[in-house]
């Protein structure tokens, strides 16, 4: 005859039984007691419990913070923003005329909108008279897509590009041409600065940099800040044709600066 092995089920855990403990803190409290095996359980002062999890949160947000301010130095770092640019904000550009409000709120739009900006790979012209602003804008826009998502940025005069290039040249340079090249297609924006500077017709080696760096960042759709004293015709001559036609795509958007020089005076 076969016997059925009884298997014994465990028991269910005893009910906690309610009690009122004392903090040396925060004196009595509702404290739950369960004994288990023989061993007892108590829930601690609930005011203690708060502190210790306040203090725990606010220990966390202190490394975000911390983790935070130094992922945007090393991107600061690499953006190669010159010192006297490195500040530069919105908040800290005077607009005090109608054409620079306008000029100061499509700036800020394009920052704030940088999400489908770059998704399009649409660039930014700000042209016009020198001295009016528009390397300030260009930083600002650089430094609020920067502090505000993940996104990098990285600041070039075109004269410092070709000389960073001519430098791979004869060896002078630890850096490889293509390397130079990379690390201008690379970031999500990229502001090239002072175009257009020399009245001398350009030469065929600037030409072909400028093509590889705008064309490389147009099939990569990313978007690219043009800074230059020329307005829209001339810059065309001085960039190139298919650098200008690159630029076009997308739909970009042009800023006139038109007004008299502001060197020297607060907000510039």
């Amino acid at each position: 005859m076969r016997s059925d092995k009884i298997v014994s089920m465990p028991s269910a855990a005893p009910a906690p039984q309610q009690i009122t403990g004392l903090c040396d803190d925060h004196g009595q409290f509702p404290q739950k007691l369960t004994v288990i095996f023989g061993k007892e359980f108590k829930t601690t002062c609930p005011e203690c419990s708060r502190i210790r999890l306040a203090e725990e949160a606010e220990r966390a947000q202190a490394q975000e913070a911390q983790v935070a301010r130094v992922r945007m130095a090393e991107k600061l770092g690499a953006a190669l923003i010159p010192k006297r640019f490195a500040g530069k904000t919105f908040a800290g550009y005077i607009a005090a005329t109608a054409e620079q409000q306008k000029a100061l709120k499509t700036c800020a739009r394009y920052a704030a909108e940088f999400k489908q900006i770059a998704a399009a790979g649409r660039c930014l012209l700000l042209l016009g008279k020198p001295g009016t602003g528009k390397t300030h804008l260009s930083v600002a826009i650089a430094n609020e897509i920067m502090s505000t998502s993940s996104a990098t940025a990285v600041y070039r005069t075109i004269g410092s590009v070709l000389q960073a290039i001519r430098a791979t040249y004869d060896h002078t340079s630890d850096k490889s041409e293509s390397q130079i090249l990379a690390s201008l297609i690379s970031p999500s924006l990229l502001i090239l600065d002072e175009i257009g500077v020399s009245k001398e017709k350009p030469s065929d080696f600037e030409l072909t940099t400028l093509f590889a760096i705008i064309n490389g960042r147009y099939e990569e759709l990313r978007p690219t800040v043009i800074v230059s004293n020329l307005d829209a015709k001339a810059l065309a001559s001085a960039i190139g044709e298919r650098c200008a036609d690159r630029l076009r795509e997308g739909g970009v958007i042009v800023i006139p600066f038109e007004w008299e020089s502001q060197r020297g005076k607060e907000g510039f």
